[in-house]
């Protein structure tokens, strides 16, 4: 996972009435907990939000005082109109212990089935896997090359080393199907059913 360094301040008291008094200063009440104890603190608005809202899955650096930790996001509560993060709890994170986290499918080459007309279909762009937090990537990048018409990536074809996948294994991750105008390739013309194909998964580490 990319590393992303996030400061913050311990908050005396909590409740709804400190959370309100911390957003309106242009903070956001958090929470990190994983450790055996919950710290209750509060991070600038602006800092937050550029990581939230990023498409990467980050590791975060936290210092809470003084007091480091690394974590990841465990739950993020938005406002349900304005869609403005009301708070979020990180989970405190330990090298040995497995954490579970959703991680982008990201697609890498042109599908032989959309050159012939036919129509890329991406079911999933996340999937959940559970891992060692030193081992867990960027992202999970899947080689669409050799898809055809007709033709699936299932989750239960990915294979990452040391990293177990939550999603159900039958789920199809990424298809193509048939489109109209599309001219499926003469040596398809007997597979009637959805086939899968073969796949390269790859892991994308950060160069940080």
């Amino acid at each position: 996972m990319k590393i992303a360094q996030l400061s913050g301040s311990t908050r005396a008291n909590v409740g709804k009435k400190d959370a309100t008094l911390t957003r309106n200063a242009g903070q956001v009440p958090c929470v990190l907990y994983g450790s055996g104890e919950q710290t209750h603190f509060s991070v600038k608005v602006i800092d937050i939000e550029r990581l939230i809202y990023s498409p990467e899955v980050f590791q975060f650096e936290l210092d809470i005082d003084g007091k480091k930790a690394k974590a990841v996001v465990r739950e993020l509560q938005q406002h349900p109109v304005r869609g403005t993060i009301q708070h979020v709890d990180f989970l405190q994170l330990e090298d040995n212990k497995p954490v579970k986290v959703k991680l982008p499918v990201r697609l890498t080459g042109a599908a032989r089935g959309v050159m012939s007309g036919g129509k890329l279909m991406q079911a999933y762009r996340s999937l959940n896997v559970i891992g060692l937090p030193g081992i867990i990537p960027d992202a999970i990048t899947l080689e669409i090359t050799k898809l055809k018409i007709g033709q699936s990536i299932r989750v239960g074809q990915v294979q990452i080393p040391g990293l177990t996948i939550l999603d159900p294994h039958s789920s199809v991750v990424v298809s193509v199907r048939m489109a109209r105008g599309a001219v499926k390739p003469a040596e398809d013309d007997d597979d009637e059913v959805e086939e899968e194909a073969e796949v390269t998964a790859e892991t994308t580490e950060s160069a940080e």
